[in-house]
């Protein structure tokens, strides 16, 4: 919903990562937002307009002097219209001319007189990239308020291995999204996130689990970060990319989760137990794969795993804490009774049999639960959505 009836301006140079920009501009559109091109002539010998045309549904600015009637209108229509400025690839010469002060096409000249955030992702030869001068042009655009998007380092095109790689498509979308939330509703704040499923191991081979995907607990990680707070993520899965701008601590099973939360617990702000945790574990594991010949009729013997949660909440001092509920039946009053007896400050409840909720999909149904009694709704939407609408009721509570 972020992206929604935003205008981004994507400023494509002619560098060989050209192409890449065209899945960013297609990104970007799906997510709603309003995407106008402009593209360096050497840009448009890489990859032609009408790409970029078709996958923006807007025209695409190439040549300024084009229409000479025209021109002069539309590099500063479209400086005014931006609410966020992307130029991706950033070549050494783009970098160069707007650290200089020089404005002589029509992307230089929209740069310049734009009063948008501007977003610069290098992509170029590492000695390139690495090149004093270069550096020196980026160290001098940071300092004035320009951002950056690092290349990443890898295979690069001129066969070379090194920094200077396009980043990946999410890191570019998140920079953008942090612009465009502007709110940083969690500046300042230290929130801790558990997310996806403990395992906890009979043998070698097997485990007792469930069926958390993670996916929640890692869109709540991801909002934390878009609003600016300091985010550490304890993951029992590695199943997903980390977030953005997020501290990942991975764990296994309930015992490594409790020590990890708990051992972050006293310089936390916010803490958000959005992990599925097993009730039991086997009191012990077997050293080597169990064979089934050798036991037929298998018997585990369970301890009970300690319950993070209401330990969190009987330690509870400052802390804002909250809690997940996955439930098939009576969510709100299994939820209710969960905030009591848990010591929450704020508990999302779902009924996980529900289609569209819960475990391995990405959406979810839910109803956020607080302290004073108070309930709210929310229909299916997707997990990153909710998670947003998760971070900004918190922040409410919180500011």
């Amino acid at each position: 919903m972020m992206f929604i009836n935003k205008h981004i301006v994507v400023g494509v140079c002619g560098g060989i990562a050209a192409y890449k920009a065209a899945g960013l501009v297609s990104q970007l559109r799906q997510r709603g937002a309003d995407v106008h091109c402009i593209m360096t002539e050497h840009a448009a010998k890489l990859v032609t307009p009408i790409t970029f045309g078709e996958l923006s549904g807007n025209d695409v600015t190439v040549d300024m002097f084009a229409n000479i009637n025209k021109w002069d209108v539309e590099h500063i229509s479209l400086a005014q219209l931006a609410d966020v400025f992307v130029i991706a690839p950033a070549t050494a010469d783009i970098i160069g001319k707007i650290a200089n002060g020089i404005a002589d096409d029509m992307l230089s000249t929209t740069i310049m007189a734009t009063t948008a955030k501007v977003i610069f992702v290098p992509s170029m030869n590492t000695n390139m990239y690495e090149n004093p001068i270069v550096q020196e042009n980026i160290k001098k655009l940071r300092k004035l308020g320009y951002i950056f998007v690092e290349p990443e380092s890898g295979h690069l095109a001129c066969n070379a291995s090194g920094k200077g790689r396009f980043p990946s498509l999410e890191k570019i979308i998140f920079r953008i999204e942090r612009i465009l939330s502007g709110r940083q509703l969690l500046k300042g704040k230290r929130v801790v996130i558990s997310a996806g499923g403990t395992k906890e191991n009979i043998d070698p081979v097997r485990y007792i689990g469930n069926r958390s995907s993670g996916r929640m607990g890692y869109a709540i990680a991801r909002a934390a970060a878009i609003e600016a707070a300091d985010v550490v993520l304890v993951s029992c899965t590695e199943a997903l990319p980390a977030p953005e701008d997020v501290r990942m601590i991975y764990v296994r099973d309930a015992r490594e989760l409790d020590k990890a939360m708990k051992s972050l617990y006293e310089e936390s702000d916010i803490v958000i137990m959005a992990a599925a945790v097993s009730d039991y574990r086997p009191i012990a594991a077997a050293n080597q794969k169990i064979k089934k010949e050798e036991n037929d009729d298998l018997m585990i013997h369970l301890s009970l795993n300690p319950d993070i949660l209401f330990d969190l909440g009987q330690k509870k001092t400052h802390q804002f804490l909250v809690g997940f509920a996955a439930e098939t039946n009576d969510v709100i009053a299994h939820g209710r009774n969960k905030v009591e007896r848990k010591n929450l400050d704020m508990l999302i409840a779902n009924n996980v049999a529900m289609p569209g909720a819960g475990f391995n999909v990405t959406t979810n149904i839910a109803a956020i639960l607080y302290k004073d009694g108070t309930l709210q709704q929310y229909p299916k939407m997707a997990k990153e959505e909710l998670g947003k609408i998760i971070i900004e009721k918190i922040a409410e509570k919180c500011n």
